[in-house]
């Protein structure tokens, strides 16, 4: 794993297994088979009350194969700027995404339906243990309007349940650039509830090319979370 983790972040020379630019939900579509899919948050940082994250890369490959699937790697490196062991890889998962229903997402009609199950692996310089998630997603994109809504169920690498549901809308997909939001509301057992909200916008330089940035509000418990992203996706066969 730490070697795909590595093979992703030279490939420029993506908690429940749920991500997307610049979210930390998803939408119910999968790279077409034979391509490759690179998410990158080359930069971002987060503030959890006292504590200054440097978030420098974090990555998610996605692989079109067939059957309307998709593997998923990701992983994340985050240097903490006040503490040590200042450098640490969290996050990291393998999981297989498929659709169960083709929708607008897919060119078809009604909502689009994936899943999405698969392995919470060990950090680095974190947390040890090894857990496993499974996730429902339902989208329906109009020409005003895209929702996505999340729910996901996982056993964390601490060995606790987890439940997660979020929701994202985005503005109208045929603007150049689009604004978007999210929000999701999160709680393991015996740890205090995370909700958040994101604001955003994804900016499509060309087909196969996205830039996108995202402002991000969170709290856990009592400490608030404040994050800055700023990333891209990038599509090649």
């Amino acid at each position: 794993m730490r070697a795909a983790f590595i093979v992703l972040c030279l490939l420029p020379l993506s908690e429940p297994a749920l991500a997307l630019r610049p979210y930390d939900s998803t939408d119910a579509d999968v790279a077409k088979q034979g391509e490759f899919e690179l998410e990158l948050g080359p930069v971002g940082r987060r503030r959890e009350g006292s504590k200054r994250i440097e978030v420098a890369p974090a990555v998610i490959g996605n692989l079109g194969l067939e059957g309307n699937r998709e593997l998923v790697i990701q992983g994340q490196r985050e240097v903490a700027l006040d503490r040590e062991p200042r450098s640490a890889i969290v996050d990291n998962g393998i999981f297989i995404k498929q659709v169960l229903r083709k929708g607008t997402l897919q060119d078809a009609s009604g909502a689009s339906i994936a899943t999405e199950y698969g392995l919470l692996l060990p950090s680095v310089h974190g947390e040890k243990g090894t857990g496993f998630s499974v996730a429902g997603i339902v989208s329906q994109r109009t020409e005003t309007i895209s929702v996505h809504l999340n729910a996901a169920l996982a056993w964390t690498r601490e060995h606790e349940p987890d439940l997660f549901l979020g929701a994202i809308l985005e503005g109208p997909y045929s603007w150049v650039v689009r604004p978007v939001a999210e929000v999701f509301g999160e709680q393991a057992s015996g740890s205090p509830r995370t909700t958040s909200g994101l604001v955003g916008a994804i900016w499509r330089f060309r087909d196969g090319l996205s830039f996108d940035v995202g402002i991000r509000r969170a709290h856990d418990g009592n400490e608030t979370i404040r994050e800055l992203r700023l990333g891209l996706t990038w599509t090649f066969g």
